[in-house]
């Protein structure tokens, strides 16, 4: 079972919830809503890295997938190329399915497709750190597993939260794991985060206007979700190289 066997069960309800009152929050950054955008990134830490239900965690899938090619150095790149492309498949259906209605549905089905493909992202990123012999569990890697997934925007996030970018090869999650910041500053980084990714939701939303249509919808918003998703893939590949 996968995300979106997660998605039918209550607790999935609450979930969307968080997603829909970040979004707002995201859009008018002195709402009192701020605390859903924190919300929303312990879930994405909760779901895509440490797994809840049916949902398995990164480190297992990860380890399931080395342990289908085998342990070479070799083989571990194959390995990471089998991880993405499972979570290729993985944001494709989820990017169908949310967007199959058309219209008529997106009200519903934007909040649901950034929570599905934002923790599907996670466990793709956490899991080819820990491939690369990275520690899921520390806070400095989860956040950088955070960073990962704004691109970019990550170099002005640790800039701004006081960390000198570029000093180091491998880029700004890296950079992170070098400077060490403390755990109080990790969590304005999360919130950041959370911010910049809720903020690209109306971009995305823009780029698949398809969608409108129903089935065509659907066609659009699997093949936008699949190319985002081997974009990320590629991200992480680049920021969390081999320890």
């Amino acid at each position: 079972m996968g995300l979106l066997d997660l998605l039918r069960r209550d607790r999935a309800k609450e979930d969307i919830a968080t997603t829909r009152s970040a979004m707002e929050a995201a859009r008018d950054p002195d709402s009192d809503a701020q605390g859903a955008v924190s919300r929303l990134i312990a879930k994405l830490l909760d779901v895509g890295i440490d797994g809840r239900g049916p949902f398995p965690g990164a480190a297992k899938v990860a380890d399931k997938t080395r342990r289908s090619v085998g342990d070479s150095a070799r083989e571990q790149e194959k390995a990471l190329d089998k991880l993405i492309a499972q979570h290729v498949r993985g944001g494709a259906a989820g990017g169908f399915v949310t967007s199959l209605g058309g219209f008529i549905t997106m009200p519903v089905a934007i909040p649901v497709n950034v929570f599905e493909f934002y923790v599907q992202a996670t466990r793709m990123v956490a899991g080819i750190a820990h491939l690369r012999g990275y520690d899921i569990t520390a806070p400095e890697v989860r956040t950088a597993v955070l960073l990962t997934l704004i691109g970019n925007d990550a170099t002005e996030v640790l800039t701004k939260a006081g960390l000198p970018v570029g000093a180091v090869a491998g880029g700004a999650a890296t950079s992170l794991l070098v400077g060490r910041l403390p755990k109080s500053a990790l969590m304005v980084v999360n919130k950041a985060v959370g911010f910049r990714l809720l903020r690209s939701v109306g971009q995305r939303t823009l780029a698949r206007f398809g969608r409108l249509v129903p089935v065509a919808g659907g066609v659009l918003g699997a093949a936008l979700d699949g190319f985002l998703m081997r974009q990320l893939g590629r991200a992480a590949r680049r920021e969390f190289p081999r320890r």
